[in-house]
């Protein structure tokens, strides 16, 4: 007789734990075990315990490769979920089995598992293997579907057969999401359809909606939701997050007339990827040496500075025709600015030059610094409002957020659990689709921000994504080949670009060990089916089969792999860190980070004062239901796995786990080179700091 330790691990999150009867089966190469209730006098299966258990078998079952969990009534008791983190057994002989789960049983069910060793397809050789990644992958594109969103953007994650699970505690009533009085209603109903495993762990799903309401409702009370009116004195508006600061955000507060800021906001801001060296000044944007010589230092031109390469571009043309809607009963208005800025030798990038249409002429005229006060500040100020939809539809939202979620959804649907590409990429899709569906309802519905607190609405801002997705590319999301396109790459005191590049590194190196452990040549790569469709499946229903997008349709090499595995991973953390984190810090000074401007843009110069400043402003209620959004938006809560951290056993081989190790070896040293600069800096820059970057999307 043949005898079997198992453990068997339960989450710990809130209510990981069931009541219902838990059964094993273990399957080897020369046979398969009964099926055997797992059960100790007591309580098995509670929240966060490993359970261990004894398996006899009649005969020794060989090398295991299949283990099936059968979840089943016990007695009276009601239904109730069980999170399972993974089993493991010890054979006769000693070895050590693992199998990883990291998912939810709802109902009663079968769940079969493999044992952990990462195997592409082809290295599979027993029918009951090949079989059983089959039906893993058949039974994924069965339940997960592709819909479209908005027709132009990547499409996005549909159940429809789901139904929700019953309530796992009857006696907890769930939120419905509805603030009392708050003109948002956060449509939970939105994420109903996502199965359990898709969804917040319990912590972070209390965390990121208590955290919400009593925010909301102090808002409410004080009236700010409410009113229509424009704000009376700039300084009220730090009234709107009195307890919430930071040496940044308080920063933006006392600095955000300066030019030498507005112009450290394109380096180093929350929107670092937009600004390109100019050589040679467009024929839509006259400016001439005259306006701007004053600006450029002595012993200089413009020319001179352009061949230089000391000239720099913000080029806000994707904006461009968009119409506007009504917020509050008044008509909203728009531009797609240009703004030219010069690097100084003191070190300083500042605007000389904002135009605030593409088509210039006789009621488009070309703000200077030596404008008046209020002219040059309604002028950064019309150029930070585009800032806003550059930054939140397309760096953020279309980037990040929509591309990370049609990564994630063709790994579900083309890579079974076993394949060390799913091993790799899994940590980097935690909660990524939740905080999406979360993030339609509060940003692309009838009642959410963008029909709430922007000009252009809810259609315009769908509108600037879609123009967005047609012109991304392949090389533009290869982020060392950014640097260099937009001629920034050795541009100083660029600390995004810094600590973006010492983070890539540190993944690429990563990837590189990983990828060239399970595939040691480049026909391993072509060969692999799993893998050649998911890189088809992304391309077809994230860049909608746009061949001018130059994504691949196939990966040959190992090179091209590491590559591509490469900006998926960073695409999915660090590139979301560094555009979200700093949202609140950045946009809390309302004028700093407008969504909306209520009176046109200026066609003439010396008109502008104080009041007419304030008006063009976003009144208080825009103000305050776009800040909430993004307040709830920016903030990560509770249950968070730092970049490099990865608690689930996925890879069990030990050189897949050193490559782990040192990946943290070297962003813990990426963090301390961080932090010993910004001791030095008086705007401290820190989104790409790895403590604080998620491995995944998760909001």
């Amino acid at each position: 007789m043949a005898t079997y330790k198992v453990k068997v691990a339960t989450g710990t999150d809130l209510l990981s734990g069931t009541m219902d009867s838990i059964s094993l089966t273990i399957v080897g190469t020369q046979g398969e075990s009964h099926k055997q209730l797992l059960n100790h006098f007591g309580r098995d299966f509670a929240t966060g315990a490993v359970d261990e258990y004894t398996v006899r078998c009649q005969q020794d079952l060989g090398e295991l490769i299949i283990i099936r969990l059968h979840k089943e009534r016990y007695s009276f008791l009601p239904k109730n979920s069980w999170y399972c983190n993974y089993v493991q057994i010890c054979a006769p002989d000693s070895r050590i089995y693992h199998f990883p789960a990291y998912r939810w049983m709802d109902g009663y069910e079968t769940l079969a598992l493999r044992e952990a060793t990462g195997k592409t397809r082809a290295e599979d050789t027993l029918p009951i293997l090949l079989e059983h990644r089959q039906e893993e992958i058949r039974a994924k594109q069965d339940f997960y579907h592709w819909r479209v969103f908005v027709p132009g953007l990547p499409n996005y994650v549909h159940i429809p057969s789901y139904r929700p699970p019953v309530r796992r505690n009857p006696n907890r009533p769930e939120w419905n999401g509805y603030i009392p009085g708050f003109p948002i209603l956060i449509n939970i109903k939105a994420t109903k359809f996502l199965d359990s495993n898709l969804r917040f762990s319990f912590i972070k799903t209390a965390s990121f909606f208590f955290r919400l309401g009593p925010m909301a409702l102090g808002f409410k009370l004080r009236g700010l939701v409410d009113c229509k009116q424009s704000w009376k004195r700039l300084k009220d508006i730090k009234k709107i997050f009195p307890a919430h600061k930071s040496i940044i955000s308080e920063y933006v507060a006392e600095h955000w007339t300066e030019d030498s800021f507005f112009g450290y906001q394109y380096l180093n801001g929350i929107n670092p990827g937009l600004l390109r060296r100019c050589m040679q000044i467009p024929d839509k944007f006259p400016v001439t040496n005259d306006m701007v010589a004053p600006f450029l230092g002595e012993g200089t031109c413009l020319q001179a500075e352009l061949e230089k390469g000391n000239i720099y571009l913000a080029d806000y043309r994707i904006l461009d025709g968009i119409p506007t809607i009504e917020l509050n009963g008044r008509k909203q208005h728009h531009c797609a600015p240009l703004c030219l800025l010069h690097f100084g030798p003191e070190g300083n990038m500042m605007p000389i030059a904002i135009q605030l249409s593409q088509t210039p002429g006789p009621d488009c005229p070309i703000f200077l610094p030596s404008d008046s006060e209020w002219d040059w500040l309604l002028a950064k100020t019309w150029v930070r409002y585009a800032e806003f939809y550059c930054h939140e539809a397309i760096s953020h939202l279309l980037e990040t957020h929509l591309i990370a979620e049609a990564f994630c959804l063709a790994m579900m649907r083309q890579l079974p659990m076993c394949h060390p590409l799913y091993k790799l990429l899994i940590p980097h899709t935690r909660y990524t689709i939740q905080i999406n569906s979360i993030g339609r309802a509060l940003l692309l519905n009838e009642g959410g921000l963008s029909a709430r607190g922007m000009s252009l609405g809810l259609q315009g801002f769908a509108e600037v994504m879609v123009r967005a997705l047609s012109e991304t590319t392949y090389d533009s999301l290869y982020l060392p080949n950014d640097f260099v396109e937009r001629g920034v790459q050795d541009l100083p005191g660029y600390y995004y670009r810094d600590d973006s590049l010492a983070v890539w590194d540190a993944l690429e190196r990563y990837v590189t060990e990983i990828i060239t452990y399970y595939y040691p040549c480049d026909a391993a790569v072509a060969g692999d089916p799993e893998l050649q469709s998911w890189v088809q499946e992304i391309f077809k229903e994230c860049l909608l089969g746009r061949e001018s997008s130059g994504f691949p349709q196939c990966l040959q090499t190992v090179p091209e792999l590491i590559r591509y595995v490469t900006i998926v991973i960073y695409t999915c953390s660090a590139k979301h860190a560094a555009v979200n984190t700093g949202q609140l810090e950045y946009t809390a000074w309302m004028p700093n980070f407008p969504s909306s401007m209520r009176n046109p843009p200026m066609q003439a110069k010396g008109l502008t004062t104080l009041e007419s400043y304030m008006d063009t402003l976003p009144d208080v209620k825009t103000t305050c239901i776009t800040l909430l959004v993004l307040w709830t938006l920016s903030r990560e809560p509770d249950d968070k796995r730092p970049l490099g951290h990865f608690p689930d056993i996925h890879f069990v081989e030990d050189a897949p786990r050193r490559s782990m190790d040192t990946l943290r070896r070297r962003l813990a040293q990426i963090s301390h080179n961080i932090r010993q600069r910004n001791k030095c800096l008086p705007v401290p820059y820190y989104y790409l700091d790895p403590v604080l970057i998620e491995n995944s999307i998760s909001i």
